[in-house]
């Protein structure tokens, strides 16, 4: 099957190359018209003719997204292959409620909930702040080399945390190892979809990004099982295998569709100036910040007010990564109807809502009812970003520097957010304490996304953003 796909692929290269050549020895046929053959109407307005403008001044002006192909066979192979690098980075970030609660009651129970908080915070933060490099590297075409880096390192991460009897073990491998691969998987299957899709573009990263919160069901669910009955050290080295099958899978089927003309920076110094852009980033800097806390509490949020036994209640993050698929699918779908940023304000001010009364649930119904409506809203805060990103990015051909710039400081929110959470938890008021952290910071995004919505659309309310 594998081999059948790849020849399509070779196919579709083929045909992509000699449409680019075809289009080439065109462009030079015109270039070397006699005068005579130019148009009339360039001469009597006294434009320039395309010759004699200025190449690199064209090349600025070129959208190098106009001719995608917006879908077919080898665009949605692309998806899948994206769909499964979601599933081993952020699906396998999404997981660590399950690691911190094993490590809470046995490997590292002389360790404080925070202490621990920061395992899974700081290769989160791995996985975003590396963009700033993943992502001018994937723009120079060496999107394979990334894909092979990050799923090497990622197995081997989760190889040596089957052999941590540390703390300081398991932030070296988990946290660093794991986030620094989990990161140069990220940008790749975020970045690639561009050079596919047109107007189904938010809908594809949508469906891509599902990946994670399949990935936050399916590993939670394969350690809760496993490490029971063959111990820690080998449910950590079946997930491990589970990674590199999947992506070997991503590795066969996803291909660049064209080669940049130019050589990217690390760094783009007019997003700085951009106001748009870095409001934007601040507001998911406060998102990342507040939004994954439930993730890595709700377990023991449910047993600390008696609302599940131990075993139940490990099935409360698998039902709010179950509900963030649909969070992740149903707004970008919405978004390329009215807009990115038209769908990202109501999922956050819902989130908001959600997060604060989170503090108030006491029984079954209630929390089961959270973790699903949660799980819906809060997917948005992963999937929309992107295109937000996308839409905001005046040269989509910087689109790669700016995603990993900004994921880069917003990223701050994931390493500082569960830790602050988990310190909050040994204070007196404890989840209600952790709560309002949560939807405080939530709110602080819904209100500057409403900066960049007017920012963007000039004031006028009815409008595509």
């Amino acid at each position: 099957m594998l081999a059948e796909i790849q020849r399509t692929l070779s196919r579709q290269s083929a045909a992509i190359q000699r449409e680019e050549d075809g289009a080439s020895i065109a462009q030079n046929t015109v270039v070397g018209a006699p005068e005579s053959q130019i148009p009339s109407s360039n001469k009597e307005k006294g434009e320039p003719s395309e010759h004699e403008r200025d190449p690199e001044e064209a090349s600025q002006k070129q959208n190098p997204f106009d001719d995608v192909p917006d879908g077919g066979f080898v665009a949605w192979l692309q998806v899948s292959g994206s769909f499964f690098m979601y599933f081993n980075s952020w699906g396998l970030t999404n997981s660590f409620g399950a690691f911190e609660n094993f490590y809470t009651v046995n490997g590292l129970s002389h360790k404080t909930a925070s202490d621990i908080a920061w395992i899974g915070s700081f290769q989160a933060f791995l996985v975003v702040l590396i963009g700033v490099v993943t992502g001018p590297v994937f723009d120079r075409g060496y999107c394979r080399t990334l894909v092979v880096v990050g799923s090497l390192m990622v197995v081997f991460g989760l190889m040596m945390t089957s052999l941590c009897t540390e703390y300081w073990q398991v932030m070296l491998s988990q946290a660093v190892v794991c986030g620094l691969g989990e990161g140069c998987l990220f940008i790749p299957g975020i970045a690639i979809i561009p050079q596919y899709f047109s107007s189904k573009r938010a809908f594809a990263t949508g469906v891509a990004a599902a990946g994670s919160s399949m990935g936050g069901i399916i590993y939670p669910i394969v350690f809760h099982k496993l490490e029971p009955r063959l111990g820690f050290s080998w449910a950590t080295r079946i997930i491990a295998f589970i990674v590199l099958g999947t992506q070997a899978y991503a590795l066969a089927v996803m291909r660049i569709r064209s080669m940049p003309k130019f050589k990217r920076s690390l760094y783009d110094p007019t997003a700085i100036g951009d106001f748009k852009f870095m409001v934007f980033t601040i507001v998911v800097f406060f998102a990342f910040a507040g939004a994954y806390v439930p993730f890595y509490y709700i377990q023991s949020f449910a047993v600390t007010r008696n609302i599940f036994d131990q075993y139940t209640a490990f099935y409360m993050l698998s039902i709010l990564n179950a509900a963030s698929v649909f969070g992740r699918i149903l707004p970008n779908f919405l978004a390329d109807k009215i807009g990115p940023i038209n769908v990202m304000f109501p999922f956050t001010i819902f989130t908001m809502i959600m997060a604060f009364v989170w503090a108030a649930i006491n029984n079954a119904g209630g929390c089961i009812a959270f973790a699903i409506l949660y799980g819906f809203f809060s997917g948005a805060f992963v999937s929309l970003p992107p295109p937000v990103l996308t839409t905001l990015c005046p040269d989509l051909r910087m689109i790669g520097t700016r995603m990993g710039m900004s994921f880069a400081i917003s990223g701050l929110g994931l390493l500082i957010g569960t830790p602050i959470a988990g310190a909050l938890l040994q204070t007196p008021a404890q989840y209600t304490a952790t709560a309002s952290f949560c939807g405080g910071c939530v709110a602080v995004a819904s209100v500057l996304i409403v900066i960049v919505r007017v920012a963007k659309s000039g004031g006028r309310i009815v409008i595509k953003v």
